[in-house]
């Protein structure tokens, strides 16, 4: 596997971790990742579906958040333990652990989730400018593209304060929202009903909205990084404190979240849904707490904690964005540019539906930001669940039975969930589009097929997606002619398989005194766009690591030519061994079987099938 970079690496393993210390001090020093985490539990988005959960449906889907917290605990520690095991965030294990069409597909749903997300924190701090300061709210999304600024004086300070600061945030909504409470007096035993599961088609739709809220995919790429700022010591003992001290910081920082979100949802239908009110806005609860709750502190607290919230969302955005690049693509951006890309997608969205249907547009749009980070929500778990579940890379840390039972049983109702929320608006869209669902056969369903059959791809243990071997058929031999070989290629691709290849090629070198040609071809996006005049970071390290082994192969008295190829593996191997005039290519098996070989077809073969040499597979 490749290895070549860390998390976050500007703070990696920058915290220090007292030994022998009290359980405070200890506990003091690993608390922080998950409150980091716990913000985006807390975000505009969440606002919009606890607001009109609670005044359409009463305290009916409490037990939504409820669950949904209960999932997020779960999905948070299981994060968490692999970044400390490993020492590999969840996108990085992505990339290395999957082919690399799955890995760019996985990467572009999550940059879509956290482009959802981003436009949920900048309507909420937009309409929290506009409560709080009348700001009209196309003004204030274009407002919220320069806080940027305001990421990068808080990061100069270091993860600590960064901590802090976020704390200080999620404080501020904790008291604004326990203040809410006791002037709204719920009646608690009504209140208690809404524990009970219960759901049907009108609520399934905004249920789905408070899990994809609540259990945010990329606050799983981000928290496998985080835990990686502190000190650990690389045994099991402290790995296994580690993951002691994580599992009490998110339970702590969750269960501060599910307050918050309960509150919402409770405030509202305590105060709406009682008097049969239905919100369809933000705005709206803002002006109608202080005549149903009879003191104006009511709205003015409200709107300090969305404005409270939509920041403090923003901050973890931004490294959630910079953790899932740089461990998908191996591409690294300053802070700042990546952030401005990030808003500037979730800005135009905002704008031109603020222009076009007013100020009311954005609750719908806050609604559906939601429902598209559930609906990525399993190509997240799933992963992580495989992940974490295998004993080659977490070794004693492993799942355990009843770990493994949980954790699928939550990937299950999230799939569930989102497959019937799918056909459920498939269905609708086709029986209103008239004459003109073969569109949506054309367009929709191909793409809901394909996210079907990857999503049943990633599912599969790896054992089953291996190929069986087959029996070599057995040919006579006519005649025997000894061969010669002179120069021989070999690819290695930065691999565990690549110690075989190179053993295999090297016999054979000494055996015919032959040069050996190394081949290497980097395959990143950068390098699709722009070829040999790619430098990134992948072709820099790619390139060393080249050389290292051509000068390791050189102590062994053979004649060896490290070369770099750019792009498709197969027509880079093919052109590059006709121009060096290779007698012999060796070179490793796939990194696919089974049933990949039918999606994705096979580099072998196709170079096989376009070289006149013999090509010895390892």
């Amino acid at each position: 596997m490749e290895k070549t970079s860390v998390s976050l690496s500007e703070v990696h393993r920058s915290v220090d971790v007292p030994k022998n210390a009290g359980l405070f001090k200890q506990l003091f020093a690993f608390a922080g990742p998950a409150y980091l985490v716990s913000v985006g539990y807390m975000d505009p988005g969440n606002w919009a579906t606890d607001l009109e959960g609670g005044a359409r449906f009463g305290y009916q889907l409490l037990w939504v958040i409820v669950m949904s917290n209960m999932m997020a605990i779960l999905l948070q520690t299981l994060s968490a333990r692999l970044g400390i095991v490993t020492g590999r965030d969840l996108a990085q294990s992505c990339r290395e652990n999957y082919p690399p069409f799955v890995a760019y597909t996985l990467w572009i749903l999550c940059e879509i989730a956290i482009a959802a997300c981003d436009l949920a924190e900048v309507l909420g701090t937009a309409i929290g400018l506009n409560l709080l300061f009348h700001i009209p709210l196309l003004y204030g999304v274009i407002i919220t593209g320069f806080d940027t600024i305001l990421i990068l004086v808080i990061q100069q300070f270091g993860i600590r304060k960064m901590e802090a600061f976020i704390i200080m945030l999620v404080g501020t909504m904790g008291i604004c929202f326990g203040i809410e409470l006791f002037l709204a007096k719920p009646e608690l035993g009504t209140l208690a009903s809404g524990l009970i599961p219960h759901i049907n088609g009108e609520s399934l739709f905004i249920a789905i909205g408070i899990i994809g809220a609540t259990v945010m995919p990329h606050n799983l790429y981000l928290h496998s990084a985080l835990v990686q700022t502190r000190l650990v010591e690389q045994t099991d003992e402290g790995k296994k404190l580690a993951c002691k001290y994580n599992l009490i910081d998110t339970a702590i920082a969750l269960n501060a979240a599910l307050f918050v979100n309960a509150a919402i949802l409770i405030l509202s239908a305590t105060v709406f849904f009682k008097n049969g009110i239905v919100v369809t806005e933000i705005q709206q609860a803002f002006k109608l707490l202080t005549p149903l709750l009879g003191t104006t502190a009511a709205s003015t607290l409200f709107a300090v904690a969305l404005l409270a919230s939509g920041q403090s969302s923003t901050l973890t955005g931004t490294l959630a964005g910079q953790i899932v690049m740089e461990g998908f693509l191996h591409i690294r951006i300053r802070p700042w540019v990546r952030r401005l890309i990030t808003r500037s997608i979730a800005i135009v969205p905002a704008v031109i539906v603020i222009a076009v249907k007013g100020d009311e547009g954005s609750y719908g749009l806050l609604i559906l930001s939601q429902v598209i980070l559930s609906l990525q929500l399993s190509f997240a778990v799933i992963p992580l669940i495989q992940f974490t579940s295998d004993r080659s890379k977490m070794g004693p840390f492993v799942n355990k039975l009843w770990v493994k039972i949980l954790s699928w049983t939550t990937a299950i109702i999230i799939i569930a969930l989102n497959g019937r929320l799918v056909i459920q608006t498939l269905w609708e869209w086709i029986q209103s589009s008239e004459g003109n669902a073969i569109w949506l056969m054309i367009t929709v369903v191909p793409v809901v097929i394909f996210i079907f059959l990857l999503l049943i791809y990633i599912s599969l243990p790896e054992a089953w997606r291996k190929k069986r071997k087959k029996i070599p058929h057995q040919i006579s031999v006519l005649e025997m002619n000894p061969a010669k070989y002179q120069r021989i290629g070999v690819a290695i691709d930065h691999t565990v398989t690549d110690s075989r290849v190179l053993g295999h090629a090297l016999t054979l070198a000494k055996q015919h005194n032959a040069e050996m040609i190394l081949f290497h071809i980097v395959e990143g996006v950068t390098v699709q766009l722009f070829g040999k005049e790619a430098d990134d970071k992948e072709v820099r390290s790619d390139e060393t690591f080249l050389h290292e082994i051509a000068a390791q192969l050189q102590l062994s008295g053979i004649k060896v030519q490290p070369v770099l190829g750019y792009g498709k593996v197969a027509k880079e191997l093919v052109r590059l061994s006709s121009e060096h005039h290779i007698d012999l290519l060796v070179m490793g098996g796939h990194r696919h079987h089974g049933i990949e070989d039918l999606i994705f077809g096979t580099s072998i073969s196709k170079v096989r099938h376009n070289l006149s040499i013999p090509v010895l597979v390892v």
